[in-house]
């Protein structure tokens, strides 16, 4: 029976063969023989008893099973905790986790590692690998984590490797009919992305005050995956590689370039740069409630310069700097509360007041866009808020003018033919994602 049962699709086609060949003669010869329906039939029985159930099971007892399951980290997790979701039944597994240094990584540090474990049949563990973002941050954007506890000769071992995210584009655009996040949403892109958009945009957009409804964006951006598996972490979302948007009747453009350097940054199709020397905003989305112009103090009650700009957020909401710099005051002053002020050279400086946390200090260098506190209400304010201050020579200016107003860089001439070419090819993408996203919205 075995031999037959390897040999089935050769023996089949032998017969189909062989019949063949008879049908051929039959039809030379059926004249000379008797009609079929003549000839005598015999019915021939036979009973086939499989084997039994009990060998049936010792059969399959035999083989070696090797159970496979995943979950994520959780920040309360121990590593008994752990390895029971994983549905892991194995106390040295357990104990090497507790007690191995590199193996202590799967349950210190931040929540949400993607953890993959294989068991033999009486759930002992066999080999687990966690993946997680590079805690180096000149690699965390490009490059992962990848922890392998894995039993050899009997005993436990632990790997710990940097190893390269895989990508892949993924095209996106959407319209705004209330904020930009409920229309990044609806277009299905992660927050991720979306914040994104806001920061490379910010330097000619301002999101709090100039958002219009029916203003439309198109975007290109990474999907990345470690061994083949979504990653979770900023769900799975990498670097804008390309966007437009269009506001009221301006549009605007950036394409992500690396040049020789290796150093990236995004470029108008013109290859001028789109960072400017100043965000226009401390904060990546809130509302303005006063501006910088003349006003009834709110708590003075009596008309009053604002020499600086008032955002709406949460406490705790993240402050960023508009600028690089270095920090000139890091602590409280009087009314203003918790205060971070900032030297940006050339005799102009920026402030940030009514802190509830103060997260740099005093001589810091800072890196425009780098968080430097959240919003509170310390000092003399009626509710949370930052109050928002630039300086040149002393002199208070409106924040919003000298971001707009502020130099853009230009690309070398060296890197321009290189950049040329990856802007055509980025028109094509873009125009792609607004012919999907078209097309998904005619069968909606």
């Amino acid at each position: 029976m075995r031999i037959a049962s390897q040999h089935r699709r050769s023996i089949v086609a032998s017969a189909v063969v062989a019949m063949a060949g008879f049908a051929v003669t039959a039809v030379a010869v059926a004249p000379l023989v008797p009609d079929a329906s003549q000839l005598p039939q015999r019915l021939v029985t036979e009973v086939v008893e499989p084997a039994g159930l009990l060998s049936q099971l010792d059969e399959l007892a035999a083989q070696q099973i090797t159970l496979t399951r995943s979950d994520t980290t959780r920040a309360v997790d121990t590593a008994e905790s752990l390895l029971s979701r994983l549905g892991v039944r194995d106390a040295a597994a357990a104990a090497f986790v507790r007690g191995n240094h590199n193996a202590r990584q799967l349950i210190s540090g931040r929540a949400g590692k993607m953890v993959q474990a294989r068991t033999a049949d009486d759930g002992s563990l066999t080999e687990l690998v966690a993946r997680f973002p590079s805690e180096r941050s000149d690699l965390a954007r490009t490059h992962f984590t990848r922890l392998t506890l894995a039993l050899v000769d009997g005993h436990w071992t632990a790997r710990s490797e940097t190893v390269p995210l895989a990508s892949r584009k993924r095209l996106a655009s959407g319209s705004i009919r209330q904020s930009l996040f409920a229309a990044t949403d609806e277009a299905g892109l992660p927050d991720a992305v979306a914040e994104q958009l806001a920061d490379i945009f910010s330097t000619d957009i301002d999101f709090h005050r100039q958002l219009r409804r029916g203003d439309t964006f198109s975007v290109v951006y990474e999907s990345l995956t470690a061994d083949g598996e979504p990653v979770s972490w900023n769900e799975g979302a990498g670097r804008v590689l390309s966007a437009e948007f269009v506001n009221g009747n301006k549009t605007y453009q950036a394409v992500w370039f690396a040049g020789a350097d290796g150093r990236g940054a995004y470029y108008s199709p013109d290859g001028s740069s789109r960072q400017r020397s100043f965000l226009a905003s401390p904060m990546e989305f809130s509302r303005i409630t006063s501006g910088f112009a003349m006003r009834i103090h709110p708590l003075l009650q009596r008309s009053r310069a604002h020499l600086g700009v008032d955002y709406g957020a949460p406490i705790g909401t993240p402050v960023r700097s508009v600028g690089e710099g270095v920090v000139e005051f890091a602590g409280s002053q009087n009314g203003y509360g918790n205060v971070v002020q900032i030297d940006h050279g050339k005799d102009r400086s920026t402030l940030y007041a009514h802190l509830s946390r103060i997260d740099v200090r005093k001589g810091q260098r800072i890196e425009q866009g780098q968080r430097v506190g959240a919003v509170g209400m310390t000092g003399w304010t009626t509710g949370p808020h930052l109050h928002f201050e630039f300086r040149v020579n002393g002199r208070h200016l409106d924040p919003v003018s000298v971001a707009e107003s502020s130099d853009r860089l230009h690309l070398d001439a060296a890197s321009r033919p290189q950049f040329a070419d990856l802007a055509r090819s980025v028109r094509s993408d873009l125009d792609l994602a607004q012919t999907v996203t078209s097309q998904r919205a005619a069968f909606e």
